[in-house]
């Protein structure tokens, strides 16, 4: 991984410093928040980031610092969509399609995706560089492939529809980022499983304090895990289920269907002219000299264009969407198994709960038991006592003359005091309210 950083994050000074004096260079060796590009924050009253931009065609990487607003020129983006990759702040996992970029927030994954590159927010965590690093081999095996392609062009339109790499760029990086994502959290899910299963039997065995406190952290840090994982369930879900934001995302197709129009409509309206005999094609076109009739036959043929190409698009996305929709159903199942075990994690929580609820409660049951025979000899010991409290009084009789009398009255009060118990005993039996 040392390796990859030195590859991935060079940090000369031409390539950071991009206008900025204040740079230093051992500030980053200082970092409060981990996985944070600290250097970028201090910047933060300048206005300036540090980025990781992946350009799509040569897949090369390099660091770049821009302030927020030439991100905001540059990707075609309002500010409340950046302020959801601020790393200082705590936002839900989202993926937002826009009309140029589709911005992208799913765990440590912070980027900003376009038809020509990918800005990722710079950061030192190691699922960052394993995102750059993967989404390189990719544009770089897609490299490879159009070579190939070029040799064996048959084959290769047979297969395009089925192989991965022939996927859009902004869909092969959103692909990435939502691998990435995956992985993370099922790794994080498989952590707490190794670690819940053992502490639970433990409790089961055991019910302590310090057990029972493990556990406490131990759910806690469970609830949170299965919030975040569902809300990349949710989000997947959402988009899955609207036709017009996964449309949104073919940024490849509606880049090239602007420059289709764009240059399509210049050659069509020069075109004309030409043919009219008015003006050459190579002629430049001075909107004041035009006559008003070619002006408004330029802007019904733009127009009419535009709609056509707006109707082609709105047929072809609606053919063309199955390819998000299979991109998105893929990692759904995959966080929708990491969900399910998390619930399965927290039904064997609460079994295990329900399981220490009774063994406590039948523990109780046995100490209001033993308080009850206690109460009963106790009963039983009274009787006794107030037997021996009334020839304990200071009258005479003609019972203490009789040597054998104590013995008798000895062997009267405890057969009474016997029978008491027994019948004690019975009713507790009859009643149920004692197993015996």
């Amino acid at each position: 991984m040392g390796d990859i950083k030195e590859r991935l994050l060079p940090k000369p000074a031409s390539a950071v410093t991009l206008g900025d004096a204040s740079y230093r260079p051992f500030a980053s060796f200082r970092q409060p928040f981990q996985g944070v590009d600290v250097s970028g924050l201090k910047k933060r009253g300048q206005g300036l980031r540090s980025w990781i931009r992946v350009d799509a065609s040569t897949g090369d990487s390099q660091i770049i610092e821009v302030d927020k607003f030439t991100v905001m020129r540059r990707c075609d983006l309002p500010a409340r969509d950046l302020r959801l990759l601020d790393p200082l702040f705590v936002y839900p996992s989202t993926i937002l399609g826009r009309e140029k970029a589709i911005v992208v927030n799913l765990e440590q994954i912070r980027c900003i995706i376009t038809a020509d590159e990918v800005l990722l927010l710079n950061s030192l965590d190691s699922y960052v560089l394993q995102y750059v690093v993967e989404l390189q081999r990719r544009l770089k095996a897609t490299g490879a492939g159009d070579v190939w392609q070029s040799e064996s062009r048959d084959f290769a339109d047979v297969s395009r529809n089925s192989s991965s790499d022939y996927l859009p760029f902004e869909f092969k990086a959103l692909e990435i980022a939502l691998e990435a994502a995956c992985t993370f959290l099922d790794s994080q899910a498989a952590e707490l499983e190794i670690e819940a299963y053992p502490l639970l039997d433990e409790l089961t065995s055991t019910i302590s304090t310090l057990n029972l406190e493990r556990v406490r952290r131990l759910k806690s840090r469970l609830v949170g895990l299965t919030r975040r994982v569902q809300k990349v369930r949710d989000e997947i879900e959402q988009l899955m289920d609207d036709d017009g934001d996964m449309a949104e995302m073919y940024l490849t197709d509606k880049k090239l269907r602007m420059d289709s129009i764009y240059y399509g409509g210049d050659q069509s309206v020069t075109g004309y002219r030409s043919n009219d005999g008015l003006q050459s094609a190579s002629a430049p076109v001075s909107p004041v000299s035009s006559p008003p009739e070619y002006r408004k036959l330029e802007k019904s043929i733009s127009f009419a264009r535009s709609r056509h190409d707006s109707m082609r698009s709105s047929e072809s996305s609606k053919q063309n969407i199955e390819e998000m929709e299979m991109l998105l159903e893929a990692y759904f199942v995959v966080i929708d198994s990491t969900l399910n075990k998390l619930t399965s994690l927290k039904e064997y929580i609460d079994d295990t709960e329900d399981f220490i609820n009774i063994q406590l409660d039948n523990v109780r049951n046995q100490l209001i038991q033993f308080e009850l025979l206690l109460t009963t000899a106790t009963f039983v010991v009274a009787i006794c006592g107030v037997v021996a409290g009334v020839f304990g009084m200071n009258f005479p009789i003609t019972l203490f003359d009789n040597p054998t009398a104590f013995d008798w009255v000895l062997f009267i009060t405890g057969v009474t005091g016997l029978v008491i118990f027994c019948s004690f005993l019975w009713f507790y039996k009859s009643r149920r309210v004692m197993p015996f």
